[in-house]
């Protein structure tokens, strides 16, 4: 008579195998939620929703900051990424809204900027490009709006899908976003808010 606990010889086999595709399943599950993390982008210097910090107010047209373009990190890029780019645009300025910075070329193992990563070289030293902003200027512009309401402050970090954009420093930040969204993976986004 056999017992549930008497196994022939093959059988011992096929439950191995079952086992094992079991533990592979676990761990292709795990790895697929950790994949369905959201790419993500946070400042040191800026949170979302919140204003302007007074380093990355602008330092003419009646403003009185020091300019500096805002410490980044993002977090959980999506696959096959290649490269970074990042904008910063007023959606609130009249007429089309107002580019303040558009950085592209940022090599894919590069997570986080230092903060006046812009004007510092820091930018350079990393083969990254930068557009000219609306203010006329290559480089980051930071918020300075007319009196009156506070406007809107879009900070968009892009995952790419090619190593370079075809573009040369000092192109319209415009001419910067079309070709930064056409390669595209994913983005991740945080908005700020400024008045006088």
């Amino acid at each position: 008579m056999r017992t549930p606990y008497d196994f022939e010889p093959g059988c011992i086999r096929r439950v191995s195998v079952l086992a094992w595709l079991a533990m592979a399943s676990m761990v292709t599950t795990a790895n697929l939620a950790c994949a369905g993390e959201n790419f993500t982008v946070s400042s040191a210097d800026l949170s979302d929703g919140g204003k302007v910090g007074p380093r990355q107010i602008f330092n003419d047209a009646g403003c009185k900051g020091p300019n500096q373009s805002p410490s980044l990190t993002w977090r959980n890029v999506p696959a096959n990424t290649r490269s970074f780019a990042i904008t910063i645009f007023d959606r609130d300025a009249p007429g089309r809204g107002w580019w303040h910075w558009a950085v592209a070329n940022i090599p894919a193992s590069v997570k986080s900027l230092p903060e006046n990563a812009s004007a510092s070289g820091a930018l350079r030293k990393l083969g990254a490009i930068e557009a000219r902003n609306d203010f006329n200027i290559d480089g980051y512009g930071g918020p300075c709006p007319p009196p009156g309401n506070p406007h809107r402050y879009v900070i968009t970090v892009y995952a790419l899908n090619v190593d370079t954009l075809p573009l040369a420093q000092g192109r319209p930040a415009a001419l910067f976003d079309r070709e930064i969204s056409g390669s595209a993976l994913g983005s991740a986004q945080i908005t700020v808010t400024y008045g006088r």
